[in-house]
């Protein structure tokens, strides 16, 4: 799966959101004893196909062969076959602590953020906290060993998880000790209680007190795109997905904005990755529209909490958001690559040079490196 590596032409870059593989044996080596009977999995199925096993079940939601191309490149490598394998299909650097640097040395990127793969595919289907906790504790031990070579050009962000919001302030005050820059969560929660409750307030709290921020970052989710409403065709099943997600990580950050989160907890800095950001100005017009509507005064408006308190992750291959950036406010906005997800080609050098074409040098400074420098601490 090799492609043409194309050198980025601006220094001081920074990946906000790339992804790794993780090894098919982490849960088998990283988690504690008592789990390991109940580890995640990849195993092969009588037709030779790979299948991710969750608690040991058969995954319901990762279609079967798929997991060879989480990393794939080119529409001939996205079709399932027993002739491939997840750990014989990675592209260079996801796996492999040494080659991303190799990589991120041939793109001109100082440092990455990293997030899973195979860690955004198995909450959406295990309800049982413990043992999510205890999948989440054996991905952060990983990470935080996979990056604590790379001279902090490889950072580590600690998954959490809803479904216990005391244990994950425990965690991601363990994970931050061992290296982590930061945290992150699902934009769904089986206990159907949204993110920016009360109920999470002991994960804000914790992140405030350790001066690190929380991310919501899109995973397969236990429900399909308008679910109850429509009966998505599979033949348009993929865009229609794509987008739920999307909303699911809006309605979200509304959650924070409409429950006073960020009001209870005015340090807290909360990202929104991978769900792109030319929404975010039009989203926050309307916000402060509703408000202004129904006569609310002295609070913040939406526009002054996300500019005070708030970020996002913006896609290369965007074409209306440059416009917005200085609007909104050019201090929340980062990018990211998305490596090695299939979602998001391996193009992004050159969409990523025509993004910030329009740019001032400023905002352009911002935008590439020093907002994700600064958000997360990172010198």
């Amino acid at each position: 799966m090799a492609y043409e590596i194309k050198r980025f032409p601006h220094d001081g870059t920074v990946d906000a959101d790339g992804h790794i593989l993780e090894p098919a044996d982490l849960w088998e080596n990283y988690l504690e004893k008592k789990y390991l009977d109940r580890a995640l999995r990849i195993k092969v199925d009588d037709d030779g196909l790979e299948y991710l096993e969750i608690d040991g079940q058969p995954s319901r939601r990762t279609r079967k062969g798929s997991l060879a191309i989480m990393g794939a490149m080119g529409e001939d490598n996205l079709r399932p076959s027993p002739d491939r394998r997840y750990s014989d299909n990675m592209p260079f650097g996801a796996c492999n602590a040494v080659e991303r640097l190799s990589l991120l040395d041939q793109e001109n990127l100082d440092l990455c953020l990293l997030y899973p793969t195979i860690g955004l595919l198995w909450e959406c289907e295990l309800t049982d906290p413990e043992l999510s906790l205890a999948y989440v504790r054996a991905y952060n031990r990983w990470i935080a060993d996979f990056c604590r070579d790379s001279g902090g050009r490889l950072v580590p962000i600690a998954q959490l998880t809803l479904l216990d919001p005391e244990g994950s302030a425990q965690e991601l005050e363990r994970a931050v000790k061992d290296g982590c820059k930061g945290a992150w969560l699902n934009p769904f929660n089986h206990n159907k209680v949204i993110h920016g409750a009360e109920e999470h307030d002991v994960i804000f709290a914790k992140c405030c007190e350790l001066e690190v921020p929380l991310a919501i970052h899109p995973t397969f989710t236990p429900h399909g795109a308008a679910e109850g409403i429509f009966k998505w065709p599979r033949e348009g099943r993929g865009p229609a997905e794509a987008i739920w997600l999307r909303s699911l990580v809006q309605q979200v950050f509304i959650s924070f904005l409409s429950l006073g989160t960020l009001e209870r907890f005015p340090a807290l800095r909360l990202g929104l990755l991978e769900a792109g950001c030319g929404w975010i100005g039009p989203l926050l017009d309307r916000l402060d529209a509703y408000a202004d509507a129904l006569n609310v005064s002295g609070k913040r408006t939406a526009s002054e909490c996300f500019r005070d308190q708030c970020f996002i992750s913006g896609d290369p291959d965007e074409t209306a958001a440059p416009y917005l950036i200085d609007h909104v406010g050019s201090h929340c906005f980062m990018w990211a690559t998305d490596y090695p997800h299939p979602d998001h080609p391996h193009t992004w050098v050159d969409a990523l040079t025509s993004f910030v074409k329009p740019l001032s040098d400023e905002t352009r400074r911002k935008f590439l490196g020093e907002n994700v420098r600064r958000i997360y601490n990172l010198g």
